[in-house]
């Protein structure tokens, strides 16, 4: 009887799981689709290291700064303290490898 009980547990686990991933799916494919972009590899991977050199700029709330790629000009928005701060996550931004330029007219300082 347990055994029973623990395939049918089992299987509705399994049903509910397949069913959040094709709801995902559907979702994600009803949304607007990202920018298309000729170097996506390049791009995503500008992406991940711009965050994680913002993560470690001292000053920065990287949490605070959204990053987006397309063809290797990164656009940052979002709110910082102060203008330094602006100014600190730009430059973070210039160093990364492969950086064309850098887009912060969406990034603004609460100061």
């Amino acid at each position: 009887m347990n055994s029973m009980r623990n395939v049918a547990k089992l299987a509705l686990c399994t049903t509910l799981a397949l069913g959040a991933v094709g709801l995902t799916t559907a979702t994600f494919a009803a949304d607007e689709m990202p920018a298309k972009s000729d170097q996506p590899v390049t791009d995503t991977w500008i992406t991940t290291k711009v965050k994680s050199e913002l993560a470690t700029t001292d000053g920065v709330t990287s949490m605070d700064i959204s990053v987006k790629t397309v063809d290797g000009v990164v656009t940052l928005t979002g709110t910082q303290a102060t203008h330094v701060a602006v100014k600190k996550a730009v430059i973070a931004a210039e160093t990364v490898k492969g950086v064309k330029d850098v887009d912060a007219t969406g990034l603004k300082s609460k100061r």
